[in-house]
């Protein structure tokens, strides 16, 4: 891989795009359902297991402030507030000690970083203490031995996690595992069993269930239609039918804003050809992309940031939809707003 790792670059095109697309189309108040809050210099992060590769293009360097600094300058005059947790790092205790540490200044609700054989009843105690309000399992976090496409929700979100967090009425952010992703049955399966034996679980599928093309659909939505519960972001998904699907599927009352920050600082537009889906870089701009299988290159200086790309594809869904400039809102900001206080 490329040993150039870019940082946040804020140029004349973004803030062309800005001023001509989305200054008028977003709320006063913006809400960043997924943020990673985490250091350059915490660099051990174990092994690896499941995931994507091309996410390591981009610095992990992103501190509150620098949080507050990109948001200021992509969204500038427009209050902001988010959700935050830890990077997908084997050592979570590092990562949830360096989120308290982090955030003691500002006050933001925070998730705890979970690990798949992690005693619930101390979790339960860590999350009290720490003054987090939900969970944010991962798939890394599970037993190394399982191949990274084999791995299910289960494998890294234990019953007796969700028995906890549903005792408590907690969050619970879930990155979805396997290749077939939302449309893959059994991730499907097991979704609508914590809807439906965790419900005062505060469920969110993130990434709209990782449905980046039509091929990640299967009949996901059709079944999803019956939840009462669950919600949807749509971080770091640029689709707009998977985006238009998962409003349709929810409602506007269960859909949120969120950006993957720092991945999505990322300098690309996405394409889908044939089921997959690649991010489109300026040549050049991230060292040598040789080899991944989501990166493609092309000459182009004008190029915009992930964030703006992934508004405009939500953009084309309220156009769709019809959306109201107060259903808009409750996507950027109320919903989110709204379930962070409810667990406080």
């Amino acid at each position: 891989m490329s040993e150039i790792i870019k940082g946040f670059e804020y140029r004349e095109c973004d803030r062309a795009l800005y001023e001509r697309e989305l200054k008028d189309f977003l709320p006063d108040k913006i809400f960043d359902v997924h943020v990673h809050i985490s250091s350059d210099e915490l660099k051990n992060y174990g092994s690896y297991n499941g995931g994507s590769t091309w996410t390591n293009y981009i610095t992990r360097d992103m501190s509150i402030a620098k949080f507050l600094e990109i948001n200021n300058a992509m969204f500038p005059g427009r209050k902001l507030e988010a959700l935050m947790f830890g990077v997908a790092r084997k050592d979570t205790f590092e990562n949830n000690q360096f989120i308290i540490d982090s955030n003691k200044e500002y006050g933001f609700p925070m998730l705890y970083r979970t690990d798949y054989s992690e005693d619930a009843d101390a979790m339960e105690e860590r999350v009290k203490a720490g003054g987090f309000i939900g969970l944010k399992p991962y798939l890394a976090n599970c037993p190394p031995y399982i191949p990274s496409n084999e791995v299910r929700i289960y494998d890294f979100l234990p019953p007796s996690h969700l028995e906890v967090a549903n005792k408590n009425g907690w969050i619970v952010m879930l990155h979805i595992p396997r290749n077939k992703r939302l449309g893959d049955p059994v991730n499907i399966a097991q979704i609508m069993e914590i809807e439906e034996k965790y419900p005062n679980v505060k469920l969110i599928v993130a990434h709209v269930g990782r449905a980046y093309s039509e091929a990640d659909f299967g009949n996901a939505f059709e079944i999803l239609k019956n939840t009462k519960n669950m919600m949807f972001d749509f971080t770091a998904n640029l689709f707009t039918p998977a985006i238009t699907e998962g409003i349709k599927t929810v409602g506007v009352d269960r859909f949120m804003y969120g950006t993957d920050l720092p991945i999505s600082i990322m300098r690309m537009y996405r394409i889908v050809e044939n089921g997959n889906y690649f991010n489109v870089v300026p040549k050049g701009y991230y060292g040598d992309v040789t080899g991944q299988a989501h990166m493609r290159e092309e000459e182009n200086d004008q190029i915009s940031i992930m964030v703006y790309e992934q508004l405009l594809a939500f953009k084309r869904s309220a156009a769709e939809l019809k959306l109201t400039d107060t259903e808009i809102e409750k996507i950027m900001y109320t919903n989110a707003k709204k379930l962070c206080d409810s667990v406080k």
